[in-house]
């Protein structure tokens, strides 16, 4: 075992000029490695290359998670698979594979969208990397990773609760690597534009004049499939070959009837499915730099890239690293959670009104909502489709509610520019107990102090209480016991 580490050791028992200032070698460091929960996003052709760096650089806590199956098609660049895995489970296969050739590599499957996983699943890796085809995909983690984001009274970001993601993207022949700190480094949503839009055709052309198989596939998709309803009415499923067939079928009846020549299957699932074409050489440059950018935070044997590494290997090589900046305006990362205090039994219209009358905010009529662990709109106010439905909701506790102490609420409102998020902290309700003489009449007089929201009333409420005592001692003499909880 020591031999087949012999090349990760000298990285991680020895210290160089680009190593982390809190680096310190040992020769314990490669359980660090071994340890190491890291969850790769994506199977495919950049998530094989992912899963097979990893697992050679001595990563042995893996999980994989993909809602993909194994086309024909994926078996030229997607190496861990073959000709009899068609139609199983990339993820599945995929781990099955690595533990095969790694032994005492311990690779666990998830067969599902990312979106089926809470937040305590993410929750529990130290390092994410993610070899997706999808934007939104991408923003959805980045979204999630920022959420677990945990803040210090005083306001500083709490180190322990971020998750670095390493994120890698192909195209054709050309490839990107991002280190994302959440908190910290800019984050996927401050940079979105950085990634390319998706092709478009006008629709006056694809209707009235095509010209290019194209136009072709995109006219069965647009217009023929909305008109003529195939499979009972069902949207279009890229990954069903029968709903591929048809779109097929239509172009190419139409460029036959304006001689167009080019419309193939493989061609319109590209189109379809806005695939791109993939390049293996790519995929393993990427790859690489991505499972390298994993090693050096799992290790701190080298800092990471800072931040944003491009690849152009059309005509030669180019790679190139830069930082990128921060937003402040992000939507994602630009804005803390606001820490906001209340009791659990507190009913969601007690929210309500305390928003309105902040000092702050000066909402006019807010709607709530969470996002985790699946979305549900809570209230939302008069004059929505919706208002009739969840306006008894004002009136039920955050326990009934289901919400949890450290949960996100979403608040939407008029006067709101941009979406209002605030984590729920349960704060328990300080109880005073007065001891009263058996021969008043009762043997226990029970006071239920109400929480404050600020200190200015919490102040005033404990002076209230004195008098009360002061008021007590003198009717019921020395016998009176106050037993009250430090303020």
């Amino acid at each position: 075992m020591h031999k087949r580490w012999s090349c990760v050791r000298k990285l991680l028992e020895r210290s160089g000029p680009l190593a982390h200032p809190e680096f310190v070698p040992s020769s314990e460091n490669i359980e660090l490695i071994h340890s190491c929960k890291v969850l790769v996003v994506g199977a495919g052709g950049l998530g094989c290359e992912l899963l097979k760096d990893l697992a050679l650089s001595g990563f042995h806590n893996i999980h994989v998670i993909d809602m993909d199956t194994i086309e024909l098609s994926n078996l030229n660049r997607q190496f861990l698979f073959r000709e009899n895995n068609v139609g199983a489970s990339k993820a599945v296969t995929a781990a099955e594979a690595i533990r095969s050739r790694v032994p005492g590599c311990n690779v666990t499957p998830h067969f599902c969208r990312i979106e089926d996983k809470d937040s305590s699943f993410y929750q529990d890796f130290n390092v994410i990397v993610s070899g997706l085809d999808s934007i939104a995909a991408r923003r959805w983690i980045n979204n999630m990773l920022v959420r677990l984001l945990r803040y210090n009274e005083d306001g500083s970001l709490d180190t322990s609760s971020v998750i670095p993601l390493v994120d890698g993207g192909v195209e054709g022949f050309k490839g990107n690597v991002r280190v994302v700190l959440p908190g910290i480094s800019p984050c996927i949503e401050c940079y979105v534009d950085l990634y390319p839009l998706p092709v478009t055709y006008p629709i006056c052309t694809i209707s009235n004049t095509p010209r290019s198989p194209e136009h072709c596939i995109e006219y069965a998709r647009l217009v023929s499939w909305v008109t003529e309803h195939p499979f009972e009415g069902k949207s279009i499923d890229g990954d069903n070959p029968m709903h591929i067939n048809w779109i097929y079928e239509k172009a190419l009846e139409r460029a036959s009837s304006f001689g167009i020549a080019g419309v193939t299957y493989r061609l319109t699932q590209g189109v379809v499915k806005r695939i791109i074409p993939a390049v293996a050489s790519s995929n393993a440059v990427v790859a690489a730099a991505c499972a390298l950018e994993v090693f050096k935070l799992a290790s701190c044997c080298a800092l990471p890239i800072k931040n944003y590494m491009s690849l152009q290997d059309a005509e030669g090589i180019y790679m190139k690293t830069l930082e990128l900046e921060r937003r402040d305006d992000c939507r994602v990362c630009g804005q803390k959670d606001i820490l906001f205090e209340i009791e659990e039994d507190a009913h969601l219209d007690d929210i309500r009104v305390r928003l309105v009358n902040h000092p702050v905010y000066h909402l006019k009529d807010p709607s709530f909502s969470i996002l985790d662990p699946s979305p549900r709109i809570l209230y939302f106010p008069a004059g929505m489709g919706v208002a009739e439905s969840t306006e008894g909701n004002l009136s039920k506790t955050l326990k009934e509610l289901g919400l949890q102490n450290d949960d996100q609420l979403h608040i939407g409102d008029a006067s709101l520019q941009s979406e209002l998020v605030i984590r729920l902290k349960f704060i328990l309700i300080p109880r005073a107990y007065v001891q009263l003489p058996p021969d008043k009449g009762e043997s226990h007089l029970k006071l239920t102090v109400a929480s404050w929201s600020n200190r200015m009333i919490r102040l005033l409420t404990i002076r209230k209480l004195n008098v009360l005592f002061e008021a007590f001692k003198l009717a019921f003499g020395p016998s009176f016991v106050a037993d009250t909880p430090r303020w």
